[in-house]
Order: C-alpha cells, then structure tokens, then sequence
C-alpha cells in the first residue's frame, strides 16, 4: 500500500507540474490534421491545377483512412504526392521508452502478463527495466484509381523480432485495403480495436486480444454506416497438450471470424461489436493411425461508448472453447485443446473465459486523460486433467495518466498490478510502475 500511495503522490505531482508550470510548458491547442505535404512531378509540369483543393484530398486521404484504437500510429506528419493525388506516400512512427519497476513480486516477461507470474522468491521481489522496443517505424502509400478506387497499402515494424532487449526488427503489419478487402498481414479480425484504452504496457488488458495474423477479410458499412460487417479466413495457430497418444500435424483449415458491428453517436463514436470465431483443428491419432480434428468455438461482445465529451467507457466479454490465440493472456499456452489421463485416447477443448471493463476521464480532451479498469481470464479445468499447479485464472488492474505535451510528444505514468491463480488455489502476485516517454513523427 506504501507503494500505492507514493505512486499516486508522484502521478498527481508530475502532471500537477505540467498543468500549473507557466515557465515550463503549457498544453497545446487541440487542432485539425495539418500535415506537411511535398508536392512531387516527373519532368516539367505544365497543367494548372489547385494546389489548396488537391492539398486537402490528400489531407482526407489519410484522415478517412486512419484507424483508432488500443496502440495506434498517429497519423503521419510528412507525405510526398503527385500533383494530381493519384498516388501519395508516407513515412512516419514514433520513438518509445518505457521504464518499468516491478514491486511486492516481479513478472518474468518484458510485458506485464498476469500468466508469467510466479511467486515471490527473494530472487524476484523488485526488478527495473528500460525498454525502446516499442518504437516503431511504418510506410503507408495511397492511390486513386480509376478502376479499383482508394487502394491503400500498409506496412509497419516494431523491434521485438527477437529475445527481450534484443532489438531486432520485426514485421508487425503489411496489408493492402481495396473495396472493403484488406489482404496480408494486420491484427486479428476477432480484435475490436476501440474496445480497449490506452495503456503504456504493450500487451494491454489481459482479457483483450491484440494479435496479428494473415489473413483475407472483407468489411462493409451500410445502414448510413451504423451497421457493419466483417468476414475472415485467417491462419490457423494451435497449441495444445497432446499426450503420447496424439501428435501435432500441419493445419488444414483457415480459422473463420466473423462480426457485426452497430454504431451510434457523433461521428459514430459509439458502438458494440459481435464477433465468433470457428476452429477446425487438426491432429494425427497414433492409435488409429489416422488424422482427426477437435473443434474450437468463441464468441465476444464488445464496444465503447463515449457517455459525453469528458467519459468513456470500454469492454469486452469473451467465452469459448480451444480459442487460446483469441485471448491475450493465454496466446502461446498448449490449451487449446488437452488429453484425458483417465482415458489417454480422448481429448477435450478446455472451456475458456474473461473480460475487461474501463473508463477514460478526459480532463483535456485529447491532451491529458486518466484511465483505469479491470480485467480477468479464467481456464476451466472441465472433465480434462489440469496438474495443481497449472493456471487457472489471473486478474489485471490498471490505472494511467496519458499527457500529450505537443501534438508529438507524450508523456505517461501507469501502475499495473497482476494476480496468478493455479487449480490448487495457490496465488501470486505483482505489481508495475511504468512510464512513457514517446514522440512521434
């Protein structure tokens, strides 16, 4: 509790700091997008055109075409363009350092993942960590055809390819959007991306999923765009605890998600999404000789609203079974599905479930906010054998401070604080002091 409240002492000191320190710095106006952009052309121009109006379909461009939501880019700050927008390009991302400090028990993971917490040792008590992984780079390109319309074409990197602190780049999306069509590589379908708020852990909300996947998916809005709809066959990833009777093999059949989504509110800042997900799993049967399949099912209600100006709220409920991928804290886990000791020749789909629930007040809009909420997942161990020291469920609590000091330039403060719980009911527990300190370009 100490811990606690000297935590809240610095957050309301530090931001309390920039609020009142007229000699220090002061918030920015928040203000439209105003890029700056480089007008481009091969060999000598000699048609008029209008600066001014092409200027701003290329400002329109990258507005409609901006995604918000849990760990988006903003939008970028330089873009090169031919003088009749059919084609434009930009580079940007942003530059992260995140400082950390575990207390009262340390997650062995570089991210805060209730799942990775052990019990208290005198080895792992307190831990401090620096970590600029997050940084992250992208190119977004923009052409206007004729034929297809809008195409745009995405790709970004970040530098967790490799062990933590190892800085290898890494291919996080790289996708080409065209007629309600998005194809390559972006995060999974299942994901609702508004349904989160920011945090300065990577991972986020342990009952959220933010995972990328290939995939081809098709989305279309109608109903003056408060309805839609989303379909995907993405590739499949299982994980699971076969025994000495069963063996991985090759899968077979791309996983299908789908939703709906209905959205309300100026400028359809609102909405609730249902999503589900079906699985056709499969593995080889030493016994019989032969391949088989377990089936994986999952469903999710999510949303935000925006209650007024000042309060949003977000959420989401996910229940299932074998859909380990679609659930952050047990992604990389063997229980999608496992073997029965009983009767070694048998498996089953574990049951899985969580949610999440949190508010954003936003003391300045769009420049300083406070966040906090609640999160938690739950394995159940159903008819299959789990040992007592296996994972049960495990709780995720946050609460942050986000200050945008310029348009570029954020500054964070977060504390996190995680529970374990195995069959057994042994617990574990930790805790997280992180800050952010972020540009981008």
């Amino acid at each position: 509790m100490k811990a606690i409240r000297l935590f809240s002492l610095s957050l309301l000191l530090t931001f309390a700091g920039i609020v009142t320190g007229k000699a220090q710095t002061t918030f920015y106006e928040v203000t439209e997008y105003t890029p700056t952009i480089y007008m481009i052309a091969r060999g000598e121009v000699t048609e008029e055109y209008d600066a001014d109006a092409t200027r701003q379909e290329i400002i329109d461009d990258y507005a409609e075409t901006a995604r918000c939501g849990f760990s988006q880019l903003k939008n970028p700050q330089f873009i090169f363009a031919t003088r009749n927008n059919k084609f434009s390009l930009a580079l940007g991302g942003r530059v992260s350092l995140r400082t950390s400090y575990d207390f009262m028990g340390a997650v062995g993971n570089i991210d805060f993942v209730p799942y990775d917490i052990t019990p208290t040792t005198y080895a792992n008590r307190q831990r401090v960590m620096m970590d600029a992984t997050t940084s992250r780079l992208f190119m977004k390109a923009i052409i206007n055809s004729k034929t297809l319309g809008r195409v745009v074409v995405y790709s970004d990197m970040d530098f967790r390819g490799g062990n933590e602190f190892s800085y290898i780049p890494r291919l996080r999306s790289a996708y080409v959007q065209l007629k309600g069509f998005t194809v390559g590589r972006d995060v999974t379908t299942f994901c609702d991306l508004e349904a989160a708020p920011q945090t300065i852990d990577f991972e986020g909300p342990n009952a959220y999923n933010f995972e990328f996947n290939q995939m081809i998916r098709y989305e279309h809005s109608f109903l003056r765009n408060h309805l839609t709809l989303g379909i995907a066959a993405e590739m499949p990833s299982v994980n699971a605890t076969y025994g000495e009777n069963f063996a991985p093999i090759l899968q077979r059949v791309p996983d299908g998600i789908a939703y709906l989504q209905y959205a309300w509110g100026e400028n359809k800042s609102s909405h609730l999404r249902a999503s589900a997900v079906f699985r056709d799993m499969y593995l080889h049967d030493k016994g019989n000789n032969d391949n088989t399949t377990q089936f994986g099912w999952g469903v999710q209600l999510s949303g935000h609203i925006d209650i007024t100006r000042w309060v949003d709220i977000y959420m989401n409920g996910v229940y299932g079974k074998g859909i380990t991928p679609y659930i952050q804290e047990l992604t990389g886990t063997p229980y999608d599905f496992i073997y029965n000791p009983e009767k070694p020749t048998t498996l089953l789909t574990l049951p899985m479930w969580g949610w999440q629930a949190a508010a954003q007040i936003n003391i300045v809009p769009g420049v300083f906010w406070l966040a906090g909420g609640y999160s938690m997942v739950n394995l159940d161990k159903d008819k299959g054998y789990l040992a007592d020291d296996q994972y049960h469920r495990s709780s995720y609590i946050f609460g942050n401070a986000f200050c945008n000091i310029t348009p570029n330039f954020t500054i964070a403060l977060e504390y996190l604080r995680g529970m374990r719980e195995n069959m057994n009911k042994d617990k574990a527990h930790a805790n997280r002091i992180n800050l952010l300190l972020q540009y981008n370009f």
